[in-house]
């Protein structure tokens, strides 16, 4: 049987290879040779639409979307494919939303691309999406950036500023790596998630930063096959899986990273009401480090953020075989690890190896274990109530 990992890198290969291909065959299309203006107040939306259409429509090579230096407001679009080859955004400049709020309420997107395969953003740009004018106003906000029934595609070297709502969302989707980005808004900005990945797979978060006001990375029903490697997260609410009320998640690995002064720190949530039969499996949290974390290990199958449960309610989610290995720091609360799981449906097969959480303000720290079975191994600190 082939592992995970090896699929994981053999689609890196043919992902990177993709790339190699894009930047020698493709025509540069620069943005101010057609119309569009850098001066933070012109909406260039049309222009980028235009030179979109003709790129990806009307060239059968492809094309690279260049904004050079300079300022550039673009107002909400949508991009959409099949293209008739490769597809590159090159970010060299900044790209700045609408200010206004109004025109901002009800729409779910700021950049969106759609039905895209084979496409790389890049250029070491700034993406920014000016959300304090709009935070607290409405929910109905939009996101930064949206791959919708988008492959092979590639986002490295951007940094993304102030998303009126969360950052980048990624929407069955299959083949994406997101490398060396930046993301970053206050940490009491509401619901400014960093990257939220729902329905996809082969999805890989490599070597970036993201300080927000939500949660860093959320990984959401129907995604399989994720790695997330060499990721900070701070300030945030920390690496989730979920909420989840059903569907899947299968097949995820948080490596190699660290979180400082956050809400969480990795958390399992599912909704107690309403929940229908779901799975969670197969996930490996390694080699985290954790200064500051307010719950540094959780699983949450009581999650009610409506406030419509009863208590009487049990989540219909599965939660099995989720191993934490060599996660260490500090914890902001006296119950570092904390397994409350359903009645109903209670957790299997947790394995917890090498534990060594300490309570910041001194004193020992505990563990809080319901409906949950398991094993532990090596060092266990707080000792484990598995």
């Amino acid at each position: 049987m082939v592992s995970t990992s090896a699929i994981q890198c053999a689609c890196l290969v043919l992902l990177l290879v993709t790339i190699n291909k894009v930047q020698a065959q493709s025509k540069v299309y620069n943005v101010l040779e057609h119309g569009a203006v850098a001066d933070g107040k012109f909406d260039n939306s049309k222009v980028l639409s235009e030179v979109w259409n003709q790129s990806c429509h009307q060239n059968t090579g492809g094309g690279v979307i260049l904004f050079p230096q300079g300022t550039f407001m673009v107002a909400p679009v949508v991009l959409q494919g099949h293209c008739k080859g490769p597809m590159e955004l090159q970010v060299q400049g900044t790209l700045q939303a609408p200010v206004d709020v109004q025109s901002s309420v009800g729409v779910d997107h700021w950049i969106s691309f759609r039905y895209v395969e084979h496409f790389v953003i890049h250029g070491g740009g700034l993406l920014d999406g000016r959300g304090a004018s709009a935070w607290g106003k409405s929910k109905a906000l939009p996101t930064t950036l949206r791959l919708d029934f988008v492959s092979h595609a590639s986002i490295r070297q951007i940094t993304f500023l102030n998303s009126k709502n969360t950052h980048i969302k990624i929407f069955t989707c299959s083949v994406v790596v997101i490398s060396n980005i930046n993301i970053s808004a206050p940490g009491d900005s509401p619901n400014t998630d960093g990257i939220k990945v729902s329905n996809s797979k082969y999805i890989q978060i490599l070597d970036s930063v993201i300080s927000v006001g939500d949660d860093c990375i959320a990984c959401l029903p129907n995604s399989k096959n994720i790695n997330i490697t060499r990721v900070h997260c701070g300030p945030g609410h920390g690496f989730s899986i979920g909420s989840i009320s059903r569907g899947a998640v299968t097949n995820l690995n948080i490596r190699n990273s660290s979180l400082v002064g956050t809400q969480n720190g990795v958390r399992i949530k599912t909704k107690a009401y309403p929940s229908q039969p779901g799975n969670v499996a197969y996930i490996t949290f390694e080699h985290i480090e954790m200064d500051n974390v307010g719950n540094p290990i959780i699983i949450d199958q009581n999650y009610c953020p409506d406030h419509g449960c009863s208590g009487k309610e049990s989540s219909q989610v599965q939660i099995k075989n989720v191993k934490f290995n060599n996660i260490w720091g500090t914890s902001r609360t006296k119950t570092a690890v904390n397994f409350n799981c359903s009645q109903s449906k209670p957790c299997h097969e947790i394995e917890l190896r090498d534990i060594d959480l300490n309570y910041r303000d001194g004193g020992p720290a505990n563990s809080s274990c319901s409906y949950v079975d398991g094993k532990a191994y090596g060092k266990q600190n707080p000792p484990s109530c598995l």
